[in-house]
């Protein structure tokens, strides 16, 4: 099984358990063995369907402010989640290509492999999401078809997504390219960062 297989397996597994009660409050119940790589993945995609599912419900129009507000901060926390759950997964890459001796002329790549990871993860929810509305059976007719169409360009995205990440990964192997990684900056999240919150301390 190649590691985006692994992935896709993963990604399907979590979106489906979440699904089971399509609830945000949900407890996640990870499956795989803690620390592993696979529980790294699922934890990420849990993370990523669950706030999902937080930023269409801070879009009802009929949503009261306090609870906005309140959403708001929970989308905050699991965007810094999701950052932590980027870099741990990186981290595993790291360990796991400290031995390999870039090429002479290795390159960077743009994105690390875990972050190449996150767009992967979003994508399995936005397959997945819009195969629903492909086969809404209180959707006309027109969007449906229209719905069918983008479901084809996500699902080419999905192979050529696929393919970029495994040569990402054969190259860093083969030395052609090496990692770089830069651990995120989330200012507005740093009290000792945010003009706001400093200030407030005054």
């Amino acid at each position: 099984m190649t590691f985006t297989e692994l992935c896709g397996e993963i990604f399907t597994r979590s979106i489906n358990d979440y699904h089971k009660t399509d609830d945000v409050n949900t407890p996640m119940t990870n499956p795989y063995k803690e620390r592993s790589l696979e529980y790294l993945l699922y934890h990420k995609n849990w993370i990523d369907t669950v706030q999902w599912h937080y930023e269409d419900i801070i879009r009802d129009p009929q949503i009261d402010p306090v609870e906005a507000l309140s959403l708001k901060r929970l989308i905050d926390s699991s965007n810094q989640h999701r950052t932590d759950m980027v870099e741990y997964i990186d981290s595993y890459f790291l360990d796991k290509y400290s031995s390999v001796k870039p090429l002479p002329d290795a390159k960077i790549n743009t994105e690390s492999p875990a972050w190449a990871v996150d767009r992967l993860s979003i994508l399995y929810l936005k397959i997945y999401h819009m195969r629903i509305e492909a086969e809404r059976a209180d959707g006309d007719e027109a969007h449906r078809e229209a719905c069918a169409r983008k479901l084809a360009v996500l699902t080419e995205q999905l192979t050529d997504l696929n393919t970029a990440i495994e040569e990402l990964l054969a190259d860093i192997e083969a030395g052609r390219k090496y990692m770089k990684v830069y651990r995120q900056m989330k200012m507005y999240n740093d009290p000792a960062l945010n003009p706001v919150l400093y200030s407030a301390k005054n």
